[in-house]
């Protein structure tokens, strides 16, 4: 579990094919210090797995064929930055929302821009992240725990504060860069549970009686 508070980004230094995946090799920086084989890490957003200890400063990352078709790290290359977040431990502040790194699809940036204080990051989501964005939610871009401040048709827009813009990635995106899109995991549970009662569009009328019997008041 993560929080989508990047603390650093880090460089690939390789991304090689590996048993149908690849194996991705990451320098740390800092980040290196509090990890040790096996132990999970957010890269660009996805969670993987520390494949084996640390060297210096470097980490080896194996990426499934399954990572690869639902993420843009399969195109990563030497000198790329990606978000890195270790996973939250417990008694660590909860700063962002809960993020897992399992991302649920691919967006692209349309607009990245504008002054510091008003900075706007315009996103065209595919449909699977879409149906969950409301706004004043949350949704985690590249591993960015951002608060979404418009829907619109195909997507979203954020403002992005100056930290964001400091610490992470995204102040370098381009309109056409692809990125790895995650919604709020409380937003897909209530989804389900409501899809399951038939209270979503397209189900029974929602009246107050048929929620009272569903348990809610």
């Amino acid at each position: 579990m993560f929080t989508g508070i990047v603390e650093r980004t880090g460089t690939v230094v390789s991304a090689r094919p590996a048993g149908g995946g690849i194996a991705l090799r990451v320098d740390l920086g800092p980040v290196a210090e509090r990890l040790r084989a096996g132990d999970s890490v957010a890269v660009a957003g996805v969670c993987l797995t520390l494949a084996s200890p640390v060297e210096g400063t470097v980490g080896t990352f194996e990426a499934v064929r399954e990572t690869l078709s639902r993420s843009t790290l399969g195109s990563l290359r030497p000198g790329a930055l990606v978000n890195l977040e270790p996973a939250l431990r417990a008694g660590d502040p909860l700063g962002g929302h809960f993020v897992q790194g399992h991302v649920d699809g691919v967006g692209t940036a349309r607009e990245n821009g504008g002054p510091d204080g008003d900075w706007r990051l315009v996103v065209e989501a595919p449909a699977e992240v879409r149906r969950y964005l409301v706004e004043k939610g949350s949704v985690a871009v590249d591993g960015v725990s951002l608060t979404v401040a418009a829907v619109r048709d195909g997507g979203f827009a954020a403002a992005l504060v100056p930290h964001t813009l400091d610490r992470t990635t995204l102040r370098a995106l381009a309109p056409g860069d692809r990125v790895n899109l995650e919604a709020d995991l409380l937003g897909k549970w209530v989804a389900r549970l409501l899809g399951e009662r038939g209270l979503l569009p397209g189900g029974p009328r929602v009246t107050r009686e048929l929620l009272a019997e569903e348990g809610f008041s």
